[in-house]
């Protein structure tokens, strides 16, 4: 069994990002805080927190933090059926970048009383994140259930290769080809990234090596573009207004890629999570 007491000071250690803060939060004193951590991790067997400013979780802790979490979200949905106070409880979930630039944060807005800790992640990889246990849930670009979750497809996100009209001219004067392809500048989330590729690959019908600026912004990657310091890919819903005033170009109109979208949540926390699971139902819709 896991001592209630050492969780609540585990989970304000890494709330508060010191021992003291969390002394603070819990109101007892930072060498009972401390008394508690040391009793946790040696009844557990492992190290939980990295002693940095400000602390953070070790792989292990991560996995106890997400269970913590659950813990607070189930203890505060029982107090308000209850009908008596319930404190706010953090829940650490996995998004997309692109999701997030769009349409989960007027979602998650309607859901009161939780705190968010987004975690940001390619579509590809969220679900490894579910899949160590990080995360109680993760939206995925796989309707293939993580063991131990249910997945709830979300539709798809629609996404546009793009320019700037001049970067257009210098370098797709004769269309995009596979030679224009491998000296243009793309620009890419991160190295997870495969949307520039799997576009190119559409367009051309060949494999290409592209040279790419690495933003780990969905908005900046935009901002560049308009800047002309390469050509992206991002979804409809963000570029086809600036398409279609003309500050971009849409690199080919009969190409399109759609990545599919689903919400996979622990099952074992699932009835806590029920509310941010009809919002994110009810908003994805329209990424269709």
């Amino acid at each position: 069994m896991i001592d209630r007491a050492a969780l609540a000071a585990f989970s304000a250690v890494i709330r508060a990002g010191s021992f003291d803060g969390a002394a603070a939060l819990l109101g007892v004193t930072q060498s009972a805080v401390s008394q508690r951590i040391r009793g946790l991790e040696e009844n557990l067997g492992t190290a939980l927190i990295l002693r940095t400013r400000p602390a953070a979780p070790t792989d292990a802790g991560r996995r106890l933090m997400v269970h913590a979490e659950a813990l607070g979200l189930l203890e505060r949905d029982l107090l308000r059926d209850l009908g008596l106070p319930a404190p706010d409880a953090p829940l650490r979930i996995a998004v997309t970048a692109d999701c997030l630039a769009t349409w989960v944060i007027p979602a998650l807005a309607a859901v009161e009383g939780v705190l968010f800790d987004l975690v940001v992640d390619d579509q590809d990889h969220s679900a490894d994140l579910l899949r160590a246990g990080e995360v109680a849930g993760a939206i995925t670009a796989s309707d293939r259930p993580v063991p131990g979750c249910d997945a709830l497809p979300l539709g798809h996100l629609r996404y546009i290769a793009f320019a700037a009209p001049d970067f257009v001219a210098r370098h797709f004067p004769d269309g995009v080809t596979l030679e224009a392809l491998a000296h243009a500048p793309a620009l890419t989330f991160n190295r997870k990234d495969r949307l520039q590729k799997a576009w190119a690959e559409m367009a051309t019908g060949a494999r290409v090596i592209l040279p790419t600026h690495y933003i780990g912004s969905t908005h900046a990657i935009t901002e560049a573009g308009l800047a002309g310091m390469g050509w992206g890919v991002n979804p409809e819903t963000l570029v086809a207004p600036l398409i279609a005033s003309g500050r971009l170009v849409d690199l080919n109109p009969h190409v399109r890629v759609e990545t599919p979208l689903s919400w996979q949540v622990a099952r074992r926390v699932a009835p806590a999570l029920a509310a941010v699971t009809r919002v994110l139902q009810r908003a994805a819709p329209r990424t269709r």
